[in-house]
């Protein structure tokens, strides 16, 4: 950060390591493997640690600190380079960055690891519109999406301008506003379990919300959020259906040979 609090972005790297996240390790590989793709199209050498699990915030978000310690310190050390991090998902690159250094604020030398590897947090479209400078080619047919962009990744990593300035290098991309683009769609990781009621009514009225854009798809960056919303979609019938923005980018922008 400079003195004004604003992010200092590096020189585009020959290498940064993958956070995956549990979640697109689990339920939604293609996104991650398409992240990869986008990355190593840039010329980036991207490295995995297999040892990597989950970033800690579903027992943050329910008060358990002491568990959420333990899974933040197995992750602590998972990226001993100087690489930066790449988070596809708003919400655990926000965990990461802003949470892990409160986490360890108590133990001067575990504060001292966890602020040094928040500094090389980015979430994945950060990454690549501020430190990749990817400039993309739109190669797809003419398309209407719209945003679903966690409320988590909004408010702590700006996720939803890092995404709209990568569409609109996209020319053939419509980018339709919704009435609940702000608002949570129900998720909050336990929340769904605990409320799942409330949880229920939010994704429904989210669903509509995006529905009601006319949208051929819609795009969110985090595969909690896109996922409660494509099974309440499911479950109601509906066609429409979402996909991670990394999917969207790679296929839109053709597979191979984009010019840099």
């Amino acid at each position: 950060m400079d003195e004004a609090g604003r992010r200092h972005y590096p020189e585009k790297p020959a290498r940064v390591y993958l956070f995956g996240t549990c979640l697109i390790d689990l339920f939604c590989p293609e996104a991650g493997m398409d992240a990869v793709r986008l990355l190593e199209r840039e010329g980036i050498e991207v490295h995995f640690p297999a040892a990597q699990t989950c970033c800690g915030q579903p027992a943050h978000s329910s008060g358990f600190p002491e568990q959420t310690r333990a899974v933040a310190l197995a992750q602590l050390r998972l990226f001993p380079e100087a690489w930066p991090v790449i988070v596809p998902s708003g919400s655990c690159a926000g965990m990461m960055r802003h949470h892990y250094p409160r986490i360890f604020a108590d133990d001067p030398r575990l504060l001292s690891e966890a602020s040094a590897l928040a500094e090389r947090v980015f979430e994945f479209t950060e990454f690549l519109l501020h430190v990749a400078r990817v400039r993309l080619t739109d190669r797809g047919a003419p398309a209407r999406v719209a945003l679903h962009t966690s409320c988590a990744a909004r408010r702590e990593m700006g996720t939803h301008v890092h995404v709209r300035t990568l569409l609109g290098q996209l020319p053939r991309v419509e980018v339709a506003m919704h009435t609940h683009e702000s608002e949570c769609c129900g998720f909050g990781g336990t929340f769904s379990l605990k409320h799942p009621a409330i949880s229920s009514a939010m994704a429904g009225d989210k669903v509509e919300a995006l529905k009601q854009t006319g949208a051929q798809t819609f795009l969110s960056a985090d595969c909690g959020c896109m996922l409660n919303l494509n099974h309440t979609l499911q479950k109601r019938g509906d066609p429409l259906q979402g996909q991670h923005l990394a999917t969207f980018l790679w296929q839109r922008t053709g597979a191979e040979g984009e010019q840099r």
